[in-house]
């Protein structure tokens, strides 16, 4: 795979680990307020449920200490990845860190 071909795939993936789980979340949000005490049910409700949301926490935990131990590559806005995996998920901010890091890469070239 090119280097350009690498930059395109990570960025199409880091827009769909936004928009994905976004375009399930804000209309809940919207429905809901920040209610952390219904969330908390909602998540807790079934067992796939909590197997999901125990997956997504423990592969954001994973990016995040990823990212913190990458301090010997220089990545642009790295912290922009730990923010996005944290405000979003790992399906946002390791692709998103994934493309920061090629185009570092690029620059370097």
């Amino acid at each position: 795979m090119t280097h350009e071909a690498k930059l395109y795939a990570y960025l199409a993936l880091a827009a769909l680990g936004l928009l994905l789980p976004l375009s399930q979340f804000v209309p809940w949000l919207l429905e809901h307020g920040l209610h952390l005490g219904l969330l908390w049910d909602e998540i807790i409700q079934s067992r796939i449920s909590a197997f999901a949301w125990a997956d997504v926490a423990v592969t954001a935990l994973s990016v995040v200490v990823l990212l913190a131990a990458e301090t010997h590559r220089k990545v642009p806005y790295r912290w922009l990845a730990a923010l996005g995996t944290l405000l979003v998920g790992p399906s946002f901010g390791l692709p998103l860190y994934l493309f920061l890091r090629e185009l570092g890469k690029r620059e370097l070239a």
